[in-house]
């Protein structure tokens, strides 16, 4: 399945899943979708690209290790919680704040917070995963 087209197209596949993850992402705070369905797409064009080109031209475009950001996306979540104890509302309360960039007043919420940590977490380990199912195929 190696062939010179699949490598050739791998790339911009890869590109136009990870604009499409992340539309999902954000698309998840009113509509169907999501972080966890944000980060399953993400992980596929990763996938994708490792099969095209791959494992080590997948770390090489990655710069940290998948288990390290699925590490972060963690942190945020906990982040994420912690901002409600710090405003003395329950656990895992929505906030918002609503500054303006530009003159347009951008609503943002510890939700869309949570949303990205959960989107970091599922990219991390699910790449983790892909990567070293791939590893092995190769030996």
């Amino acid at each position: 399945m190696n062939t010179l087209i699949f490598r050739t197209v791998a790339p911009f596949l890869t590109a136009l899943m990870l604009l499409f993850s992340v539309f999902v992402l954000l698309r998840g705070h009113n509509e169907p979708g999501g972080g966890f369905i944000g980060g399953l797409i993400a992980a596929s064009g990763l996938a994708v690209y490792g099969i095209a080109r791959g494992v080590s031209a997948v770390r090489r475009a990655l710069f940290f290790h998948p288990l390290s950001i699925a590490g972060a996306g963690l942190l945020l979540s906990t982040m994420a919680g912690l901002l409600s104890i710090f405003f003395a509302v329950p656990f895992m309360t929505g906030l918002w704040i609503y500054p303006k960039l530009f003159g347009v007043e951008v609503p943002l919420s510890s939700v869309l917070l949570f949303d990205i940590s959960v989107y970091l977490v599922v990219l991390g380990a699910i790449a983790s995963i892909a990567l070293a199912l791939e590893e092995r195929e190769v030996e």
